[in-house]
């Protein structure tokens, strides 16, 4: 059953009997999570329904995970990653691992791109904070800096990582001294945990 807020339930049985199953029906009334609230406003705060979809393969070449993990981005799951682990025999291996909203086609990418012959399915719930990009300048080049934000409060504020690798090659400097001086820019800018959200996000 999905993540809800369960307002009534109803159980009824019927009169005939089935050798493989009861004959019962189970109803249960209620409120998906990041359902509309009273004032029509989804409420982000609230725990969202999601597949984790996992699998343990040891008999891919290593070269092919990025672009596994590529794919799977770029075909829309919320997130994917591998675990090193140690199956049978000792062997080395990787955990794969999907978090999406749209099972079956992340399920059939995988049987497509890896050597898995089964996948594991879990329902979970994520709780996400609501989520904005404001531009800061450093030394003259552009940097966003991704906020995490509930309530019109910044909760997380970090450099996106590109745009610092972007500024440490214009700069000419390490790609740590490049960060520092994308987290300074945003400390300048207010851009801290705390501190309430810009006018505009």
């Amino acid at each position: 059953m999905p993540a809800i807020t369960v307002r009534a339930n109803g159980i009824g049985a019927g009169d005939k009997d089935f050798a493989t199953h009861a004959n019962v029906v189970r109803v249960v009334l209620g409120e998906v999570a990041g359902a509309m609230g009273a004032a029509g406003v989804a409420d982000a705060a609230a725990p969202q329904t999601r597949t984790l979809l996992e699998c343990n393969v040891d008999d891919l070449d290593p070269r092919v995970w990025p672009d596994v993990l590529d794919r799977l981005l770029a075909e829309g799951a919320d997130d994917a990653w591998l675990t090193p682990i140690v199956m049978k025999k000792g062997r080395p291996a990787h955990t794969l691992s999907v978090l999406t909203s749209d099972p079956a086609s992340a399920r059939e990418l995988i049987f497509a791109l890896t050597s898995t012959l089964g996948v594991r399915e879990t329902v979970v719930a994520r709780t996400v904070l609501e989520r904005s990009w404001v531009p800061v300048a450093v030394a003259g080049v552009e940097v966003l800096i991704k906020l995490g934000h509930r309530d019109g409060v910044i909760i997380n504020a970090e450099p996106e990582f590109v745009d610092v690798q972007k500024l440490a090659v214009s700069l000419g400097v390490s790609t740590r001294t490049a960060l520092r001086s994308a987290q300074a820019a945003a400390v300048e800018a207010g851009l801290v945990p705390g501190a309430p959200l810009p006018a505009g996000c």
